[in-house]
């Protein structure tokens, strides 16, 4: 692949609301995953790995703590005079004097055509910052030019009563395209596209300025791919049968993150021909107590652990005391854990302190009325830079954020299904 061959656009400004606290104060592309990494580090991984060498990534809610993780690109190889990574945020038009966010997908890359015009592509790879799994990207460009499209999509195989959920990529026996559905009721199909796209540029590029004209909220699944479809492009459907995995609620998380701790994990993480790269301090090593156990579970680098952690992730430099017991749970970097604490089925985010002899996730599921969609799982999470104090008593579905106190929660309890957010929020 020559150096300007193809460039890759990586939308990477979403919210990522149903996360919940998790995406308060940073954008879903830099949640911690797997210990030491964050979920943009796979598509950007992904692009070394398959010699794409020239990455725009696009940010737009909280950016600062996704800026500051990919700096100059230098973990993923893509510090490079000619090329590498750029940081492209919305920004004041030539003219105005105010700027404008960024509408929908596709608007998005409309609003930087001119920095794929300065790199001068022959094709374009759209991704998205907010999915686990590996792919050579090299390979669907192949595809692509091989049949000569002017958009290749890729696709996975889901159960066909799932489809409905999805949006549906219609085939031929060749797999060539020739109808979209986003969500349809009654799905003739189980091709559900992955929001990963290879464009001819020239073609793209004049799809954008069009559909700019009719829609301000330009997105690729409702307008630019029928409209491409409508001008009889041709466009072929590349079907993926790797790992994937859109961690975009709570439950689905907690669950690919348990995923990688299996003696045979569906997404391996340690293979040497397809690294994940990140961008971490270096930390001391794991220290393992005299009292300290762990079965099946990471543990990254600069934790100690003191008591017992089982089948769960322990982000770098945590801390468990003496007599904490930690099951199926995800405690990101920074945190400390008290001693006497048991924690069970809970996601704790980054610089948390819980205190000794706190229960957390504890008793029966009960749903959380105020939330359902989010906090329904039987998973309690405690927000980033969060202090739960010593003796409570925390149950399931539970959510808090904040400098919390004692006098917070009533006779040192909170019940299953309730929720703490400090600075003058109640629900």
């Amino acid at each position: 692949m020559s150096k300007n061959e193809m460039i890759a656009m990586l939308l990477a400004g979403g919210q990522g609301s149903r996360l919940g606290i998790l995406t308060r104060k940073i954008a879903k592309p830099a949640v911690a995953f797997g210990g030491m990494y964050r979920i943009i580090d796979f598509p950007l991984s992904n692009c070394i790995n398959s010699g794409v060498y020239n990455v725009g990534v696009l940010t737009q809610y909280q950016p600062l703590r996704l800026n500051q993780h990919i700096g100059i690109g230098i973990p993923w190889d893509l510090d490079r005079k000619n090329g590498g990574v750029t940081i492209l945020a919305p920004h004041v038009k030539g003219g105005g004097d105010s700027g404008e966010w960024f509408m929908g997908t596709a608007n998005a890359i409309y609003q930087n055509i001119e920095f794929i015009d300065a790199n001068d592509p022959e094709y374009v790879l759209v991704l998205s910052g907010d999915h686990i799994y590996k792919m050579d990207y090299s390979r669907m460009l192949e595809f692509h030019k091989k049949n000569n499209c002017a958009a290749t999509i890729a696709v996975l195989e889901v159960p066909i009563e799932e489809a409905s959920r999805f949006g549906i990529m219609n085939t031929t026996g060749d797999d060539k395209i020739y109808e979209f559905e986003e969500k349809p009721e009654n799905p003739k199909s189980n091709l559900a596209s992955m929001g990963i796209y290879i464009f001819t540029w020239s073609k793209l590029r004049e799809a954008l300025i069009q559909d700019s004209k009719v829609h301000p909220d330009s997105d690729f699944g409702n307008h630019i791919i029928p409209k491409m479809l409508q001008n009889n492009d041709t466009m072929y459907a590349y079907r993926f049968r790797g790992y994937w995995k859109d961690v975009g609620t709570i439950e689905s998380y907690w669950q690919a993150n348990m995923e990688l701790i299996k003696t045979l994990p569906a997404f391996n993480l340690y293979e040497d021909f397809w690294k994940i790269y990140t961008n971490t301090d270096h930390q001391p090593p794991q220290f393992i107590g005299k009292n300290g156990k762990t079965k099946m579970s990471i543990i990254s680098d600069g934790c100690e652990v003191c008591g017992e952690v089982y089948n769960s992730v322990l982000g770098p430099q945590v801390i468990i005391e003496e007599g904490s017991i930690i099951r199926d749970s995800i405690i990101m970097s920074n945190c400390t854990i008290g001693k006497n604490t048991t924690i069970d089925r809970c996601i704790i985010d980054e610089k948390c302190t819980v205190g000794e002899n706190v229960k957390l996730g504890t008793g029966e599921n009960v749903p959380n009325i105020d939330k359902p969609s989010i906090y329904n799982t039987g998973i309690t999470v405690i927000g980033e830079e969060s202090t739960v104090p010593n003796g409570v008593v925390v149950g399931k579905n539970c959510v808090i954020y904040g400098e919390t106190q004692a006098q917070d929660y009533p006779d040192m309890k909170l019940e299953s299904g309730m929720s703490i957010i400090k600075e003058g929020v109640e629900i």
